[in-house]
């Protein structure tokens, strides 16, 4: 079920222009610009987009002008995990990595501690109004969240083409808090 999910969605996403993507993901960015949640935190672990993902690169920017953290994920293939650097220079730190996502070269790595995040914006391919998304089905981010000490709020960025009715759930998929698109901000712990 998933699969044919996630081939639909990437599919839906992959149709869209190169100016609606700059345009929703601007939309994206202001509304999460607006909310407290962002306003408050200091460290934030923050996708670097590819695919026609809502892009990141204006937050990244923004939050490097507001003297917040933008911590950045590596993918480790071998495991399946990620480990986090703190991005300082996207233009002179980032290059191509795992899957084709910029990462950081490997001189430019700056090791961040998990447990000292405020924030974790989150990429997918679909999303429900509960929480739950659909990712490229490799688990990384949900093995990330599950492995923290402490909760940290979670924000899914997608794009309202990507929410579904219901995303259908494993027992290690793990639920986000607000789930944030160019039209509503979604609580999903209501």
């Amino acid at each position: 079920m998933k699969k044919l999910i996630r081939k639909d969605l990437l599919e839906m996403r992959r149709n869209l222009t190169k100016s609606e993507v700059e345009s929703k993901s601007h939309k994206i960015f202001t509304s999460l610009c607006n909310m407290d949640l962002f306003k408050n935190s200091k460290s934030i672990m923050i996708y670097m987009d590819f695919r026609n993902e809502v892009q990141t690169n204006e937050i990244i920017n923004h939050m490097l002008k507001q003297d917040k953290r933008p911590i950045i994920p590596i993918s480790i293939p071998s495991t399946k995990t990620l480990i986090l650097s703190q991005l300082k220079n996207p233009k002179e730190d980032l290059t191509e990595g795992t899957y084709g996502v910029l990462e950081p070269r490997e001189d430019s790595i700056r090791p961040f501690n998990p447990n000292n995040l405020d924030l974790i914006l989150v990429p997918g391919v679909a999303f429900d109004p509960f929480g739950y998304r659909v990712g490229y089905g490799a688990g990384y981010y949900d093995r990330f969240l599950s492995s923290l000490k402490e909760k940290v709020s979670t924000i899914g960025l997608s794009f309202d083409l990507q929410i579904i009715e219901k995303v259908p759930i494993d027992e290690f998929d793990q639920k986000l808090d607000y789930i944030l698109t160019e039209s509503k901000i979604i609580h999903c712990n209501k």
